[in-house]
C-alpha cells in the first residue's frame, strides 16, 4: 500500500527525548516499511526513517532556538502537501494530528483517518467533533473515547513497541521510578509520597514544559530535596531500558483521563511492574495482580508495594509480547486501511446547508459532485 504518515512537528521521529505521539509515529512508520508497503512521512526535518521523508520544517519546532517563530506555517503546509491535491497518490493518509488536520481531510483525494492521542474530556471538543462526524476516528484505549461516543470512530487500536527496543530485567532493583512530565495531571508529588511512606528511593526521570514551568517551582521543586528522591531530567530510549527495568516498580499516580500511557507498556517490556490510579486507559493496559496493581489512592499505592514480590516479572514481559507490540499495532491499523481503501469511494468535497450553521450542532453533510 502507498501510505501516508503526517507526524506533529513539535518534536523529531522518533523524538531525541520525551514525546509519546511522535515516537508511536515512528514505530509505526518503521514496521510498515519492513513489511514492504510504500510511506511517506511527513515530520520535522531532522527526522530519522527508513520512509520516503517530506521535510515540513529544518528541526522539531520544540528544540528550534532560532529566536521568535512561526510555528503555524509549517504545520499548514505540512496538511497542504499531504492533504491537498496531491493526495491522490496516497492509498491512504493517517494523521497523528488529532483534530487540527479535519478542515483538510474533508478535502483530501484519498481516505483519511485520524488516531487521536490526547485527552478528549474538554469542553471545547464536542462542537468540532460534530462539525466533522463524517471523519473516521481512531482512539488508542476504549475509555479514550466516553467523552465523545457519537464520534466516528472506526476502531480501537492500542499502542505497541518494537520488541527488542526494551529487555527483561529478571531482578527488580531497590528503587521506585516515574516517567514522563512534571505536570499537575501526571501528580509526581503523590509519587514522591508514596516512597516517603515506604522508605524507598525514588527516581523521576522527567520534563518540565514551559506550560508546567510554575508548577513545578511552586509544588514540586522543594519536594526532591528529600534524602529519598533524586530528580534525573529527561532521558532517551537508550537510558530508559535501565531506568526502568532495575527498578522495582513504575509509579504512575495519574489524576486525568489517561488516553493510554506509552510508559506503562514500556515498563512491561522490561519485565517490571506498574502501579497506577484507576483512571483512563489504566484498566485495559494493567492486569491487576499479573502486569501490576491498579490503586485509588496514595495509601492503596503505598500498600500495593508490599506486593510487588508476588509480581512475576517474566509474566509482565510475557503479557507485552502478546499484546503490546509493533506488530500487532501495525497489523491493526492495516486492516483499518484496507477497509477504508475497499469501502465505497467518499467525495472529496464536503459542505452543510446554511441553515445548519449553528454552532455545536450535528450537522447532516450534503456532497457536492465530484470535480475532475
Amino acid at each position: 500500500m502507498k501510505i501516508a504518515q503526517l507526524s506533529p512537528l513539535w518534536e523529531s521521529v522518533p523524538p531525541q527525548l520525551y514525546g509519546g505521539t511522535e515516537r508511536i509515529v515512528s514505530y509505526l512508520t518503521e514496521e510498515l516499511v519492513r513489511q514492504g508497503h510504500e510511506v511517506t512521512l511527513f515530520a520535522s526535518g531532522d527526522s530519522k526513517t527508513a520512509a520516503h521523508l517530506k521535510p515540513c520544517c529544518d528541526r522539531a519546532l520544540r528544540l528550534h532556538d532560532n529566536g521568535t517563530i512561526n510555528r503555524d506555517a509549517p504545520n499548514i503546509l505540512m496538511q497542504e502537501w499531504a492533504l491537498g491535491a496531491e493526495s491522490g497518490q496516497y492509498d491512504v493518509v493517517h494523521s497523528h494530528l488529532d483534530f487540527l488536520s479535519f478542515p483538510m481531510s474533508r478535502r483530501a483525494h484519498a481516505p483519511v483517518v485520524t488516531t487521536l492521542h490526547g485527552r478528549l474530556d474538554l469542553p471545547e471538543l464536542p462542537p468540532i467533533f460534530n462539525e466533522y462526524s463524517e471523519l473516521p476516528v481512531v482512539s488508542i484505549s476504549n475509555a479514550q473515547r466516553k467523552p465523545l461516543p457519537g464520534a466516528n470512530w472506526a476502531g480501537t487500536v492500542y499502542h505497541g513497541i518494537p520488541k527488542d527496543l526494551y529487555s527483561l530485567h529478571e531482578r527488580p532493583g531497590s528503587y521506585l521510578a516515574f516517567l514522563g512530565r512534571i505536570s499537575p495531571e501526571k501528580c509526581p508529588d503523590h509519587a514522591i509520597e508514596v516512597a516517603k511512606r515506604v522508605g524507598m528511593p525514588l527516581r523521576i526521570a522527567a520534563k518540565v514544559d514551559a506550560a508546567d514551568h510554575a508548577y513545578f517551582k511552586q509544588k514540586i521543586e522543594r519536594l526532591l530535596d528529600h534524602p529519598l528522591v533524586e530528580y534525573v531530567g529527561e532521558i532517551n530510549d537508550a537510558e530508559k531500558n535501565d531506568f526502568l527495568g532495575e527498578a522495582a516498580a513504575l509509579l504512575c499516580p495519574y489524576d486525568w483521563p489517561e488516553p493510554f500511557g506509552l510508559v506503562l507498556i514500556e515498563a512491561m517490556a522490561c519485565g517490571t511492574p506498574v502501579l497506577a490510579y484507576r483512571q483512563g486507559s489504566i484498566p485495559e493496559v494493567i492486569d491487576h495482580g499479573v502486569t501490576g496493581y491498579i490503586c485509588d489512592n496514595i495509601a492503596e499505592m503505598a500498600q500495593a508495594v508490599a506486593g510487588l514480590p508476588l509480581i512475576d516479572r517474566q509474566r509482565c514481559r510475557d503479557v507485552f509480547e502478546k499484546r503490546f507490540t509493533v506488530e500487532r499495532m501495525a497489523k491493526d491499523y492495516l486492516h483499518l486501511y484496507e477497509s477504508m481503501v475497499a469501502a465505497p469511494h467518499r467525495p472529496r468535497l464536503l459542505t452543510r446547508p446554511a441553515s445548519h450553521a449553528r454552532v455545536g450542532a450535528i450537522h447532516t453533510l450534503t456532497p457536492q459532485a465530484d470535480v475532475a
